[in-house]
């Protein structure tokens, strides 16, 4: 059985040789990570590798390595086959950790469900009372909110108390896509613009020149524009260039990722000869989800 020091060793260890692209990592690495002395780490390296759990590599790039039996010693799967499961804290998403397992100790009263979640990485970032989000995971796209109550640094376990689970449906953005899109001309005095997407409920639209897309054009660009008095501007001069778009086979699921990682909520969505056919936003993704469509 390993001693409390080990198990901790064993997790920097795998931590740092999955971000370093599977390098070997050597021992101030880790001591400079557990915040230990070099010569502790070497001293408890010799006997993981004694219990076939570490390898060493020589060499002036040298330094050591996890084995498989490490990863199953861990409870994870080895992490060079390993597909992302990402962590949320509000909008934005924790860096260099991932989730490799997933229990729930009750699922008959889903307010007091509780979840233990394996990770990989340093959870040292996340705090009790912090709000976060798992997954979507990679097969049936399950997503687990709630709050942190719990956590056990030495198995890398975060214990969470649900507030939310749900599976994203396995379907194409343009199954959910408004298909009829409203389009803004670039010529448009914004405060028109801004009456056309008030008249019809929405908050952005795709702005065409000449038949061709140029830019998009949403609430927010308009408020920011009129704060700083520009209440006369053309939409091609406040108006977003930067287009995002997917096709239109791509999973709703995906969508959602392109969209927090951009920190939007629209994309257009084209066809394979790049031809726009809709649009969907984030809501229409939220509520598919929820089951409101």
């Amino acid at each position: 059985m390993l001693t409390s020091v080990q198990k901790e060793i064993l997790q920097s260890l795998t931590d740092l040789y999955r971000k370093s692209n599977f390098k070997s990592i050597k021992g101030e690495e880790i001591a400079e990570v557990m915040n230990r002395n070099p010569g502790t780490i070497r001293n408890q390296m010799q006997s993981l590798r004694s219990l076939g759990l570490v390898k060493g590599v020589p060499g002036p790039r040298g330094g050591y390595k996890p084995t498989i039996k490490a990863y199953h010693t861990l409870n994870i799967q080895d992490s060079d086959k390993e597909m992302v499961v990402p962590i949320y804290r509000g909008a934005e998403k924790v860096k260099d950790i991932t989730v490799s397992k997933m229990e729930f100790t009750s699922i008959t009263h889903p307010g007091e469900c509780e979840a233990a979640i394996k990770a990989v990485g340093n959870i040292k970032h996340l705090d009790l009372g912090d709000r976060i989000r798992v997954g979507p995971t990679p097969v049936n796209k399950l997503v687990v909110d709630g709050i942190v109550v719990g956590r056990d640094d030495m198995d890398n376990i975060i214990l969470l108390e649900t507030t939310a689970i749900r599976s994203i449906p396995k379907m194409t953005v343009m199954e959910v896509a408004s298909r009829n899109v409203l389009k803004l001309k670039a010529f448009m005095n914004i405060k028109n613009a801004a009456k056309t997407l008030s008249d019809n409920g929405i908050e952005g639209a795709p702005v065409t020149d000449d038949g061709e897309i140029v830019g998009i054009l949403t609430l927010s660009d308009i408020t920011k524009a009129l704060a700083k008095g520009k209440e006369n501007f053309k939409v091609s001069e406040v108006m977003s260039k930067h287009l995002i778009s997917v096709e239109e086979d791509v999973m709703i699921a995906d969508a959602i990722e392109v969209m927090n990682k951009n920190k939007i909520g629209r994309l257009i969505v084209v066809d394979k000869a790049g031809t726009p056919v809709g649009i969907v936003t984030r809501t229409d993704l939220l509520d598919k989800i929820a089951g409101l469509r």
